[in-house]
């Protein structure tokens, strides 16, 4: 049994290494130009060494022969200048290996800065293709932080360690071979000396990724923290609340309960690596001290004793190289196979490809829908059933948590239904191409982005496709009632908003108008979803902006909602929504002869304004 949990956990940790395959894929299909000139410089630095330790060997031979002279043929001349031959050699192939190490690092720079982009590119195309509920959950939130995290650098350090190995084994194979005229067993102790160096080191590495992996949340909260503190949107509430001491102070107890792993384990891995660097370190003067009495015995020349000291010296640097490496590519897969779970995470394929339904004058229905979020069995939905034909209008009106913004995401396929359907034009949404479906709708959400672009852009992205068209812009600012304070700023359009890049603020009221705006960039959508679309506008100006609304969109169909009853009345029908039930249903005068729920709220918030 002891002897399969061994093997299996050999072969897990082998298993890691499957991702350099696609690693150094990736670093060619980025640039191979670059991957080729690293290649080709690493192939000859990795043979330099061992030319350079040579040549030393030849200096000190010659020089101690020209002292001492053996007698020679009366015909045979000794070239004087042999030495210098040497030296002159010598300084070239430094100065090679210099230009190698020197390009080497130019191209990796330039490797990683185009890697980088690849990656994050991967990541980011990836991250589209999700749903809004891989978003909320915090398991597959925590994959794509993770892949996000140190991903981008680890493809470029596993091909740079691939070299390194590749130049090491090279240089190591040279020293070998000059190692071995002298002794076997010494390329053995060479070899031996900085195998426990890597053990050690391959174990540390391993337990830093799972302590990293672990803590990835509490970093997630960090971050958070440091958003609330230096992101302007909470600066208001953050300074009027005085939350800045105690977020500060959460933000250090978060990171004290991390660094106390950490300290221990960094701790713990720095007395393992003395321990283990002494144990080469006595094995390298083991090797000095009788490389020095065969010396003396004569048995091996001072250029040999010399040369078989730097080999002896460089080798086990190298050894110790080519174990960090391998050690290192196994941190680097693991780093990786952090990334490639993320890009190969399945998504749902169930997307549909119809492009129009099979009754298209019959509106939209949902039939017996109910829906749960993930991780619950609680229904936020419970069978809704309702139809609303071309160019009606319907209202959804209930208190917080009744279910109206769930009702929304379910219609704009954000979200599956759990039971029932919902059919457009007597098509099932889920049939739909998703691009075509969402062509028609118009939407804005409560919390919608205000986005630090120009005024123009801000509006044009509510239709992609025609973001740079300031006509579009203009009409579509019209219909929202932005028009006239967009040209009022200082460069109309093309004002830069926010704080973030020295633009113009605006006031709530003002963004919720060019985010209504941007609802009517698609002039083709006949669905428009408004989601408290005017909570920051005053009463008076949003009963004007509703009848200027309503003239607008005659042949579309609109979902409201809204907690002022003023706007809500205009509707065609009305919806009441309580823990995710339809309660009332009606137009609104029906609904106030009903005396019922609706009628009660219409009531209270009359009052209020008498």
């Amino acid at each position: 049994m002891k002897l399969r949990q061994k093997v299996q956990t050999l072969y897990q940790a082998l298993e890691v290494f499957r991702y350099s395959g696609r690693a150094l894929r990736l670093v060619w299909t980025t640039n191979g130009y670059l991957t080729m000139i690293i290649a080709g410089l690493t192939l000859i630095a990795g043979l330099l060494p061992g030319a350079i330790a040579y040549l030393g060997k030849l200096i000190v031979d010659t020089v101690i022969q020209m002292r001492h002279p053996i007698p020679l043929h009366p015909n045979h001349s000794y070239n004087i200048y042999l030495p210098l031959l040497y030296v002159s050699l010598s300084a070239i192939a430094v100065a090679l290996s210099s230009i190698c190490q020197r390009g080497i690092s130019i191209c990796q720079s330039l490797l990683r800065s185009l890697l980088n982009q690849q990656v994050i590119s991967l990541i980011l195309r990836k991250t589209i293709t999700l749903e809004l509920a891989h978003f909320e959950d915090t398991e597959f939130y925590d994959k794509l932080v993770n892949a996000r995290k140190e991903a981008s650098s680890r493809p470029l350090s596993l091909i740079v360690r691939i070299f390194s190995l590749i130049q090491s084994g090279l240089s190591l194979v040279t020293y070998g071979f000059l190692l071995v005229k002298f002794s076997s067993f010494a390329v053995f102790m060479l070899i031996f000396a900085a195998l426990p160096v890597f053990i050690a080191e391959t174990k540390f590495a391993e337990e830093t990724f799972r302590l990293l992996k672990k803590q990835v949340v509490e970093m997630r909260k960090q971050t958070y923290l440091e958003n609330l503190l230096t992101v302007d949107t909470f600066a208001k509430e953050i300074q009027l609340y005085q939350l800045g001491n105690m977020l500060v102070e959460r933000h250090q107890n978060l990171f004290h309960r991390y660094y106390s792993k950490q300290r221990d384990l960094t701790i713990k891995q720095g007395v393992w690596s003395y321990l283990l660097n002494l144990l080469s370190t006595t094995t390298f003067y083991f090797a000095y001290g009788w490389i020095v009495w065969e010396t003396v015995l004569e048995k091996i020349s001072l250029g040999d004793m010399t040369m078989y000291l730097a080999v002896f010296s460089q080798g086990q640097s190298t050894v110790s190289t080519i174990l960090a490496n391998i050690g290192g590519l196994y941190e680097d897969n693991l780093y990786l196979a952090n990334l490639y779970q993320f890009l190969e995470t399945q998504i749902s394929s169930a997307r549909g490809k119809a492009t129009q339904g099979t009754l298209p004058e019959d509106g939209i229905r949902f039939e017996n829908v109910s829906f749960a979020y993930l991780g619950t069995n609680k229904l936020a939905l419970k069978n809704i059933s309702f139809h609303l034909k071309p160019g009606e209008k319907i209202a959804i009106v209930g208190g917080n948590g009744s279910g109206k913004t769930t009702l929304i995401k379910l219609l704009t396929r954000l979200y599956t239904p759990t039971s029932g359907r919902i059919t457009l034009d007597g098509l099932d949404l889920q049939a739909w191409d998703l691009d075509v479906l969402r062509g028609r709708m118009g939407v804005i959400f409560q919390d919608f982005i205000p986005y630090q672009f120009t005024a123009g852009e801000n509006i044009g992205i509510g239709d992609v496709e025609k973001i740079e068209l300031a006509l579009e812009w203009e009409n579509a600012a019209a219909k929202g009632m932005a028009l006239n304070f967009i040209q009022a700023l200082p460069d109309s359009f093309q004002t830069q908003l926010g704080k973030w890049f020295n633009g113009q603020e605006l006031s709530g009221g003002q963004w919720q108008k060019i985010a209504l705006s941007r609802a009517f960039m698609r002039r083709d959508a006949d669905i428009l979803v408004l989601d408290e679309p005017t909570s920051a506008i005053d009463p008076q100006a949003e009963f004007d902006i509703f009848n200027h609304f309503r003239t607008r969109t005659q042949e579309q169909m609109v979902f409201l909602i809204s907690h002022r009853f003023s706007t809500v009345r205009m509707a065609d029908k009305i919806l009441v929504l309580e823990l995710g039930e339809i309660v009332e249903q009606g137009t609104h005068e029906d609904l106030l002869q009903a005396g019922g729920q609706y009628a009660t709220l219409f009531s209270l918030q009359a009052a209020g304004y008498q």
